[in-house]
């Protein structure tokens, strides 16, 4: 007895995507130039990591209990404190934002932050990121992130055509532009945890357009007179059921590291999640779409229709 597999889409549709391009286009550099706007507006809540600021590492006698930490700790006045548990549930460390003053200043909130965990609370390290360390890391988060848009530029260029790389990129940047507005928009912290996101969404958004350009090269191939925009339909088409269930399930997974998985992984979880959704919509509105503008290879002024994207309108 054969089982039906599940599908959020159902094999044989027909979703004529060229015909909206320009709407989605539209929409894209309307989300783009806003994610600019306000980033240049409102800037990015910087946490510890590329403020500077006080670590503490501490070991307690049980379990810790960090929401009674985090409200005896965040009473202090001393201003962001974050904690997380690493390597066993009674090891905690403790973040605190670098305090107006010289180092002094920095021994006071050490010694204040010792003395609100008592003799319960073993302290094994405490260290000090300086502005000298956090400017290094926010510039090796910058380059991180370059890099990779980079390297999967040329992996894209050897892969397919120079044409598609360009469309992968176009619609890389659009992804990681509108995750910083997002950030920038609803003040969430911007730590290594989440370039860390970022650089997830980066290859998963590559992903899913490398699986629908494979299927639009071989297209290319087997309809060598098909018009273009319907060509490009029926590859998005052909893939879309895969994409939409490859996105469900990651989402899925993601909600549950959202309500389930506390303060700490919070950001990080809200970043994929957006992500997951907008590399999803930049992979079929806005990747793909671009082939409609570029000259591809053995590709006839028939096949190709009025200069693309003219025959879009009619697909």
């Amino acid at each position: 007895m054969m089982i039906k597999g599940f599908n959020l889409i159902r094999p044989g549709t027909t979703i004529p995507f060229m015909g909206m391009h320009r709407i989605m286009f539209l929409f894209s550099t309307i989300l783009v130039v806003s994610s600019v706007v306000i980033f240049g507006l409102r800037g990015m809540n910087l946490g510890i990591d590329f403020q500077g600021g006080i670590m503490i590492e501490v070991r307690s006698e049980g379990p810790a209990d960090l929401a009674l930490l985090r409200s005896s700790l965040g009473s202090l006045g001393l201003g962001e404190v974050n904690l997380q548990t690493f390597g066993a549930p009674n090891e905690v460390m403790i973040r605190v934002q670098r305090q107006e003053g010289d180092e002094k200043a920095q021994q006071l909130a050490v010694d204040k932050i010792k003395q609100t965990l008592g003799a319960g609370y073993e302290n094994r390290r405490t260290e000090f990121v300086g502005p000298k360390v956090s400017e290094e890391l926010f510039k090796s988060g910058i380059e991180a992130v370059s890099f990779a848009i980079l390297a999967i530029l040329v992996y894209i260029w050897f892969r397919f055509e120079w044409q598609f790389g360009v469309g992968a990129v176009v619609a890389l940047v659009h992804d990681i532009l509108s995750t910083i507005g997002l950030f920038a928009l609803t003040q969430m912290e911007f730590n290594l945890t989440t370039v860390a996101a970022v650089l997830t969404i980066a290859g998963y958004s590559i992903n899913d357009t490398v699986v629908v350009y494979d299927r639009v090269r071989e297209n290319l191939r087997r309809y060598k007179s098909k018009p273009l925009p319907e060509l490009l339909d029926l590859s998005i088409n052909d893939t879309l059921s895969r994409t939409t269930m490859t996105s469900f399930t990651t989402l899925l997974a993601l909600f549950a590291l959202y309500v389930l998985g506390g303060e700490v992984i919070r950001g990080f979880s809200i970043a994929l999640i957006w992500g997951i959704v907008i590399g999803t919509y930049s992979s079929i509105f806005l990747a793909v779409p671009l082939m409609l503008y570029m000259k591809l290879p053995n590709r006839s002024a028939d096949a190709t229709g009025d200069d693309g994207a003219a025959s879009a309108e009619g697909a």
